[in-house]
């Protein structure tokens, strides 16, 4: 009687033990299940889309020359961007005009790191009601304000991992890489909702030694599209955007496309395909291994796919209408009199729009940008039709050239 119950009570606790270290439920119950068929998609013009485009030259000086936008954020009064090739923070006026730079001469070397002065990105903060540069480089945090000037250095606070991360509104934190220790049987999830330190909900969970030798990425991404409240999130090697608040991960789109673009059912689980991925999408070039660059805005639905092509023919980025069905190819767009007869994006010649989709999603304005190569080619296309320009872009167009910084454009959707 006794071995029995003593039995009994083992199995309640591996079972107790077990289901703690599951994953939390994903909610279906509101999914909508869209089939789309790339080569259907359709051409349209700007104006059918979005009611205001702005493009706004970033000065070129000696000083403020720098390549490609990495990364962009913004004030009201200011555009801040990081160029990964330079390594370097410039600031602009909301009108183009240079203002500051900090770049790696401003980091102060630590001799205790290999690599002080790197730094790969940088966030905005606000103290005493003003905005102020945060890097991080080395062991320190490094705080500028927006004449360049460092403020204050700070060492990096081991206890406040989470300082830096997404959160909501709630001081719910977003953690990509959590991690559930156990004596021997640790658990990883490749996202987990944290409040307090505690873990809330945890999402997609795998072991450390999971991934070992493989040649892939099994994370997911998230994509800001302007609701404070909720984010977008895909999973690598599936075809589903969820919606992520402080609650939790609900499916909102699983999106089925045409079997020569799909990959198999079990492709991130099934070990088959492990070190094997690269050699797998050469024999399989027209398979969506990745979706990126997902935003919501009304009715419509941006979102971009990724294979091994890089035909300049093929349709990647798309907007899909989530009630008329129309699926829209962002790359034939075409420029009318609402974008002064320029393209909105690189999609037809250059790889900017390709590797970032929109740098900045808001509820009134997307952002993105191009080089000034790129804009000159298109305003060559033009010359013969004798276009008009703004006075911002006639003057840039007399004192620029092909060479000089890229120009932000902003876009104002429609509503729908």
């Amino acid at each position: 009687m006794l071995k029995s119950a003593l039995s009994s009570l083992i199995l309640c606790i591996l079972f107790y033990v077990h289901a703690m270290a599951q994953d939390s439920k994903i909610d279906s119950s509101k999914m909508v299940t869209l089939r789309i068929d790339p080569s259907s998609a359709r051409g349209s013009t700007v104006s059918q889309f979005f009611d205001e485009v702005n493009f706004i030259p970033l000065e070129t000086t000696k000083e403020s020359l720098f390549g490609s936008i990495s990364q962009l954020k913004m004030t009201n009064d200011n555009y801040f961007v990081f160029d990964w090739e330079t390594k370097a923070v410039l600031i602009f006026t909301k009108t183009g005009k240079y203002v500051a730079k900090v770049n790696a001469s401003k980091i102060e070397k630590d001799p205790d790191v290999k690599d002080p002065q790197a730094f790969y990105g940088f966030d905005l903060k606000t103290e005493d009601g003003k905005t102020l540069i945060q890097i991080e480089s080395g062991k320190k945090l490094h705080y500028f304000d927006l004449t360049g000037k460092l403020v204050k250095k700070v060492v990096v606070d081991k206890d406040d991992k989470y300082a830096n991360y997404k959160k909501f509104g709630d001081g719910t934190v977003i953690d990509q890489n959590y991690l559930d220790k156990k004596d021997k049987d640790s658990t990883y999830y490749h996202l987990s909702l944290v409040k307090d330190n505690k873990k809330v909900e945890a999402y997609f969970p795998y072991r450390s030694g999971d991934y070992k030798n493989d040649d892939g990425w099994h994370g997911g991404s998230i994509y800001d599209y302007g609701n404070p409240d909720e984010f977008l999130y895909i999973k690598n090697y599936q075809y589903n955007i969820y919606k992520l608040s402080s609650k939790g991960l609900s499916l909102a789109y699983q999106i089925f496309f045409p079997a020569a673009n799909s990959l198999p059912m079990d492709y991130g689980t099934n070990p088959i395909y492990k070190g094997k991925r690269y050699e797998y999408f050469e024999r399989n070039r027209d398979l969506f291994f990745e979706m990126a660059n997902s935003y919501l805005h009304g009715d419509n639905l941006y979102f971009q796919v990724r294979n091994w092509n890089w035909s300049r023919d093929e349709k990647k980025a798309f907007i899909y209408n989530l009630k008329s069905t129309e699926l829209t190819s962002l790359a034939d767009i075409e420029p009318d009199s609402s974008s002064q007869f320029l393209p909105i994006t690189d999609l037809t010649s250059q790889y900017d729009f390709t590797n970032h989709g929109f740098h900045v999603v808001t509820p009134d304005y997307f952002y993105t940008s191009y080089s000034s190569l790129t804009m000159f080619t298109f305003k060559e296309q033009n010359d013969e039709k004798n276009r008009k320009y703004n006075a911002a872009l006639t003057e840039y167009f007399k004192t620029q050239n092909r060479k000089s910084n890229p120009v932000i454009i902003q876009l104002k959707p429609k509503k729908n």
